[in-house]
Formats: C-alpha cells, structure tokens, sequence
C-alpha cells in the first residue's frame, strides 16, 4: 500500500463474492454453487481501477471467504478507510420468512434442522450495519448487494442509527429472487454495473441508479417472478457520493480489461495448512455458528429443488431461501453477531454469542432495536478479547396477538399442530424477554392465562421509561396557552377542538395491533366503558386505521389539508423521534395531555419455556446483565434520545428543546397506569363496535308538527329517509313523542331487528300528528334508560330525536339539567334534527344536549335528511 498523508483521505473497497459452497446437498445445503460470481470479482475489480474509483492498492477481493474470515477482513477494511468505503457482496443468501432481515451466506453456509440457527454461516446484514460499518471512521460507506432478496436490505437501513453517511445498492426490488445468468459471464446486475463504472468520468449514486434500471429494461432482464427487475437504492438526502473521477491523470494506465486482477485469498484458518484447490482450507470445527432458533409466516413462494441427480437448472438465483427445509420445520431464521461474535479485535475466535430474542409493542420496536444495538457495541457485553458475550434480535408483532398468544395458546407457540392457531407463525420466535408497552399487558396475560401454560412470566418491579398519549393537534388550531394543554379530559379536549376548528378532525391507531392505540381507545370510551359509541363518534377515520402511531404521523402529511385539520392521539415520545417520514413536510404539532388517557409504560419480562433448561444458566446471565444495562444509564441515553420520560418523575429525561417540538417539560395531572380490566374491556368493546348497531328514533308528534309532516323534509319523511342507513342486523325502534296521557311517548315500530321495507311501512301507517303536547325531558330520561337496559356490550347506539324545537317550560331549568347529566353520563350520543331554523344555535337546549352526549345537532343551515343519513350509516350497517 502506498503510502498517503496525515491529510488524505484513504478509500477502500472490500469485494465479497461466493462462488463455491462446502454444502449444496439437500437437506441443509444451499441450492448450488454460483460460478457467474467468481467473474463478477474480476469484472467489477477492473472497472473500479479503470473508472478511477478506487486505486488498486485501495481494493480487496475475497473470492469464496468462510464467515469467520470475512467478519476479520471487513473489520479491517472498515477500520482503515477514513473517506469512501465499499463493501460489495454477491452470492447465495436468505430471508426470514417476516422479509425483515437479510442473510448473506458465506463458503460454510447452511440450513441446519435442529440446531439453534437456521442460517448457520451466514452474515445477518443488520449486525453488518450495527456493528462492523458503524465503527468505521469512513465519511462515506456503499454497501453494494448482488443476491436475491437484496431489496430487502432496505428496511434494516432505516432502522440505522447511522444512515446519514451509509448508502445502500441492492441488485433488484424486496422479495424477488433473481437469475445468475451464464456460467461464463458476470451475473446481470453487476455486469451492467462494472460497465457504467468503467466509464470513466465519475458517477453519482443516483445517476448510477437510474442508468443500470434504464440497462437493465433495456435488456429485458426479469426476476424469477416474472416482474420488471428493478435494482433499488436507499441513501440520506444529504449524502453525496461520486464514484469516479471526471480528470484522467497523465499517463495513467489500465490493467487489461482481459486479464483478471489480482485476487487477494482470504486468510487460512489456524492450524491447516492449504488444501489445494480441489480441497479448499476448512474452518476450525465448532465455528459453525449456532444460536438462534426462530418462526414467522414463510411469504416466498417455493420452487422445486432439482434431484440429486438431476443438473441444475439453467436459471440460477443468485440467492435462494432453503423454504422447503424452513416449511418443514416451521422455522424463521435470525441470525447472529457475525463478525465481532466470531473474531475479536486482536484476530482472536471468538465463541458464537448466545442470542437473545426481545418482543416488544411495534410503537417501541425503533427505540428498542436502538436499544439493543448499543448494547451490542457496549463495554458491558465486549470481553477483553473483544468478543461479544451476547447477540440480541428484537422484533415486534401485534399487541393483541401476543397477549393471546401468551395467554392461551403457549403449547401452540412452543409445538404448533395446526394452521388455525400458530404463534409461531402469526407473533414470531418464542421471546426470552417480552417488553410490552404497558404493565398491564402482563397482568391481563397472567389473569387469565391457561394452568397448562409452558411459558411463565417474570416482571420487573419497575417500569423502564413513561410517555403519555397525547393528543398532537396542528399547531394552527393548537390551544394558545400552556393551561389550556392540560387538567381536561379527552371528550372535553376534542369538544373545544372542535368548537375552535369545526371542520378538525382526530384520528388514532389501530387498537389491536398497538398499545398506543387501545391505551387512547380507553380514555375515549371513558370509566367504566360506558361510552364507546360517542368515543368512536369523536374519530374521524376513513378505511383502516393505520397500524402503529408512527406509521399514522407519516401518514397524514400525505395530504396537506388532513395533515393541517387532523389531531393524532398517539404517544408523546414520537413528538421527538418517531417519524421515519420527511420531517419538512410535516405539520408542526402540540401535544395536548388528556387526564383520563393513561400512558405508555414499557416493562421488562422475562419469558421461560418449559423445556428450555439446557443453557438456562447462560440465558439468565445474559438476560439480567441486558436488563441492568436497559434500565441503567446506557438504556437511559436511549429512551432519553427517543424522547421518553422518567417512569418515577414523569419529567423528560431529556428536555433540551422540547418546547420547540411541541412537548410540555412537567404536564400535570398525568392519568395514572392503565388497568387490566380497563384495557380488555377497551378492546372487547373496540371489536365489537364494528357490528350491528342499535337505534332509538324519537319523532316529536305533538300538535306543534303539524305544519312539519308532510313531504321528504317532514318528521315521518326524514325518517324514513334515514332508515336505509340500518341493515337487518342492526337493532332499532321508533317513539312517537307526545304525552296523551298514557306516557310521555307511544310506540310506533318496537325495538329489534327489520327489513327497511316493513319499518318504512309501519313509519307510514302508524306515525301521525297528536292532539298533545311534547314532554322531551320524559321522552329523553325514558330513552336513556331503555338504552342503558340492552346493555353497553360495546355495539353502536344513537338516540335520533327528530322535533320541531318547541319545547317551552318542558325542557328548561333543573328539567334540562336532568337531561344534560344523563347525557353526558350514559354514552350514548344523542343527534337532533331540528325542523326549522336556529334551532342549534349556541345556547339553545338541543344544541346542549347534542353537545353534551357527543352527538351533532342538525338544523335548517344544514342538509338535515343527508346528513341525518350519514349520521345513522355510521352506527348502522348498511341497507337492510
């Protein structure tokens, strides 16, 4: 190597590419050797020197390394570039069946049935990205992949930390496997790429992305899916990286682009000498990494492996998931801590980490992936060989899943025996440590959790970290003062948001898949649940919510409009981290602390299986000494970076610049933790919501309608018109409202279920103008219990009372009192229509008890029969 000054920078470039593979025979061998690969290290070599991007010393090639050789070797080059850094890898490689990881399979790899990794021999690119590229002091790092599934890589770099210097190439889309191409030439992509690099004249990444897409069509390259082949790219928007330079140096010369440059082999395990090349060097036994066995739902369609007998296929992938092996075993591969776990920084071998698996609710997953990949670089997991003591893989699954899960279905997690109930499958690997994002999670597992349960729970005492659910409003329609922002409940704060902005709007995640959301779900169906129909009503949600609080911040500035009207109930520490969306497109937001929403608490837990005593020395060790490390300053930096609270003093742990992020440093009061019941009765009533619905009609039919009932717009036609709004399930009934002294209403149509046709017909022949006077204070007392009655099972309600607003001495004083606390009480909205003008001005009695109950008031400055129809279809279920 030539020798550079203290001031240059020194590029390297590291060229990884497999060729041969130790096993290719079924059952736990890849599916062939790649010979297109051995060109692809010549090919790419010449053209990096010919293109001026790389000197010749600055390049490494590694043709066919084992995994422990490669992890030496990569962290050598990483430690020594200090400008530009490329690592480019081509060959076989896997994907867990989630699509969250990706595999790069090395000489030694294999698919191993019954040992404790699935990909034995394979670099895990997560722990590549965590560890090895985010200790190198490079300015700029270009990670180049030439393998099926390479797309995949894609979302491990959005999880980075340190993705603003790192860029990533990757051969072609997520989940796609590829074509080799022909023994004798380089493999399609990495042909097209060695060609545009060896132009000359420099390049820019993104240049260089739409050329080999534009090459690639151009030659009408397909994935073995028969799509469109499309390679991908994923780098900071602020990251610049040229490859080339645009000046030729006087008298420069290139090596023949027909003679291959120099392959550099990688280095021969202790203690064995070469075996020639039919008889390549062998890894020490024992180096076969062996740590962690894990499931998911497999998405990658097989193809038929040939026979052993059989040649192989003209069409190679390039990389091939070993699913028929995975599908027999019912098993999703994580890998582990390939390079530091395997080589330490002196060159010593190093033992393969046991690894841990942490499930944790999908709003903290970024934060505890953070989390545990600083813990993976921390002194307190680093021997003073260098070798890491343990590997931690995190991953998230639906918060109602894994409760189920733990509750009643642990055997099925642990051995499943049918399609219909698997864990393993629909939640993950069995976790060693379960974080969810409330500690009532854990009791409303072990409440009612199975007596034959082969998985217990063990929790600490105390939380890691706080953060409220707030609601984040735009800041244009945000509450002006700190006061205002606090010390009211969630109906109250969305009432005067609305009554600031008529046309806001909030919206929540889903309840079932996140913990934020069903925590938010239990301050809008309020105490005791009783009001779930009017929380719902409070939303304004069309189609799906969307899954995580995360995913839904990102959403919204999709559309600038919603993103300037639309209130987000999500948790606060998002307000500071948790948006992997362009951060200038977003609306500047406040958060509002309802006092009735209890907030996020993620808790530590041990999770032991029956059956898993062998290592459960280790296993305890390991998972005590991640728990001190997580609940001590090293965990705290992180929570304090991600923008959570102190779970003793609610207080930021890091208030520097939280004003400017919309977030108060001590809110108070702040709702204690959310219960067990309060948290299953939430989502019981969350499912249920979405059924049929029950309506009580009230149709005022006292004298004073006479001039109001006849045409479409009367009181019989807008019901009747609203009516189409309920289906056969729905239950509902009809009151005609006039106390002719038998009772303050008359039964018109009973409660249950109808055809639409046979309701409008008895609406028609039984509904009629009475010689009497209105008592709405009776009627509405009345309904309200009638509702109360059939029970608060958590199907829609609404009390449709259709009146002319003459109410007089009937409905004013301690009598309107009456009616305002039951319905503020009762939970069930309550929407007027008032057949003539000004009846819902601010003030007036409907208007309040609309208002009070959560429902609207409908007057002639609206639309009153659509808008009375929209209102009943969203508690309804459609034409019947």
């Amino acid at each position: 190597m030539q020798p550079q000054d203290a001031g240059e920078s020194m590029d390297r470039a590291l060229l990884i590419g497999v060729s041969e593979y130790d096993f290719t025979e079924p059952p736990d061998g890849v599916p062939n050797d790649l010979p297109a690969v051995r060109h692809n290290l010549t090919a790419l070599r010449e053209a990096l020197v010919r293109g001026r991007v790389f000197a010749e010393q600055e390049i490494r090639t590694l043709p066919s390394p084992y995994l422990a050789d490669t992890g030496r070797v990569l962290q050598r080059a990483a430690k020594e570039a200090r400008g530009l850094l490329l690592v480019y890898f081509a060959g076989h490689g896997a994907i867990p069946s989630g699509g969250d990881e990706l595999y790069l399979q090395m000489r030694d790899a294999r698919v191993i049935a019954g040992e404790h990794t699935v990909f034995s021999g394979a670099e895990k690119f997560g722990d590549l990205m965590a560890t090895v590229l985010a200790t190198s002091a490079a300015r700029r790092i270009v990670v180049v992949l030439d393998c099926c599934f390479a797309g995949n890589a894609a979302r491990v770099w959005e999880h980075f930390e340190d993705k603003r210097r790192v860029a990533v190439l990757m051969s072609v889309q997520a989940n796609h496997r590829i074509d080799a191409g022909d023994r004798h030439t380089p493999t399609p992509f990495t042909a097209e790429l060695a060609a545009l690099l060896g132009e000359g004249g420099g390049i820019e990444l993104p240049d260089l992305l739409a050329a080999l897409r534009r090459r690639m069509a151009e030659r009408g390259h397909r994935t073995l899916r028969e799509d469109r082949w499309e390679p991908q790219l994923r780098a900071d928007a602020g990251l610049k990286v040229r490859l080339g330079k645009a000046e030729e140096p006087q008298g420069a010369q290139h090596p023949d682009p027909l003679v291959p440059g120099p392959l550099v082999p990688g280095p021969v395990p202790p203690d064995q000498g070469s075996g020639g090349p039919d008889h390549p060097p062998r890894p020490p036994r024992g180096m076969l990494p062996a740590v962690l066995a894990a499931w998911r739902r497999t998405r990658a369609e097989p193809r038929e492996r040939p026979g052993p007998e059989e040649p192989p296929p003209v069409r190679r992938p390039v990389l091939r998931f070993a699913l028929p092996v995975l599908l027999a075993l019912g098993l999703l591969g994580f890998g582990l801590y390939g390079p530091p776990g395997l080589a330490g920084g002196d060159g010593t071998h190093c033992v393969p980490p046991l690894e841990l698996r942490v499930l944790t609710d999908p709003d903290l997953e970024p934060t505890v992936r953070a989390a545990a990949d600083a813990y993976l670089t921390s002194d307190g997991n680093t021997t003073d060989a260098g070798c890491r003591r343990t590997g931690v893989t995190v991953y998230s699954a639906g918060s109602s899943d894994v409760v189920g899960a733990l509750r009643g279905h642990t055997g099925d997690w642990q051995e499943p025996r049918d399609d219909d109930v698997n864990p393993q499958r629909d939640v993950g690997p069995q976790p060693d440590v379960w974080i969810p994002a409330s500690r009532a999670d854990v009791d409303r597992v072990l409440d009612e959790q199975d007596t034959d349960a082969v998985a217990a729970l063990e929790r600490e005492a105390s939380p890691l970290a706080y953060s409220p659910v707030v609601l984040a409003v735009p800041q244009q329609i945000a509450v002006d003062s700190l006061e205002g922002r606090t010390a009211q409940g969630l109906a109250e704060m969305v009432g005067d948001l609305t009554a600031r902005a008529p046309d806001a709007a909030v919206r929540r995640p889903d309840p079932e898949f996140t913990d934020s959301g069903l925590l938010a779900t239990v301050g809008l169906y309020g105490a005791e649940g009783r009001a779930v129909a009017r929380g719902e009503r409070l939303l304004d949600q069309d189609g799906p919510p969307s899954p995580t609080a995360g995913e839904l911040l990102c959403a919204l500035p999709d559309d600038d409009a919603v993103d300037d009207r639309t209130a987000a109930l999500v948790p606060e520490f998002l307000m500071r981290s948790g948006v992997g969306c362009d951060s200038t497109t977003r609306n500047r937001r406040m958060a509002h602390y309802p006092d009735d929403v209890p907030g996020m608490e993620p808790v530590f837990v041990r999770v032991r299986w029956s059956g898993g005593d062998r290592d459960e020395a280790d296993r305890d060790a390991s998972v005590a000494a991640f728990h001190d490390w997580l609940s001590g300053e090293g965990g705290r930096a992180v929570f304090a970076r991600y923008g959570f609270r102190s779970a003793d003093t609610r207080e930021l742990l890091q208030p520097e610049g939280a004003s400017d992020l919309g977030m108060m440093y001590a809110p108070a009061p702040l709702d204690e933790s959310a219960g067990r019941d309060a948290m299953d009765r939430a989502l019981r009533d969350y499912q249920a919501y979405g059924g049929p619905g029950r309506v009580l009609f009230l149709l005022d039919s006292s004298g004073s309608m006479a001039d109001l009932w006849q045409g479409p717009s009367g009181g019989p036609g807008l019901l009747r018109q609203s009516l189409g709004g309920l289906g056969t399930a729905d239950e509902y009934g009809v009151w005609a409202v006039a106390d002719t002294g038998d009772g303050p209403y008359e039964t018109l149509l009973g409660f249950g279920t109808h055809r639409t046709h046979d309701a409008q017909r008895a609406v028609d022949t039984r509904a009629r103008v009475r010689d009497a006077a209105a008592d709405p204070h009776a009627a509405l007392l009345a309904a309200f219990d009638e509702m109360e009655r059939r029970g608060s099972d958590g199907r829609p309600q609404l009390i449709v009372h259709i009146t002319d607003g003459e109410h007089g001495e009937r409905l004013t004083g301690g009598r309107l009192t009456e009616v305002l606390d039951r319905a503020g009480a009762g939970g069930v909205p309550v929407t007027v229509a008032v057949l003539g003008s000004g009846g819902c001005d601010a003030g007036r009695p409907d208007r309040r008890i609309a208002d009070a109950s959560g429902g609207r008031c409908l007057d002639a400055g609206d639309d009153v029969g659509a808008a009375l129809h929209d209102e009943i279809a969203r508690t309804g279920t459609g034409e019947g």
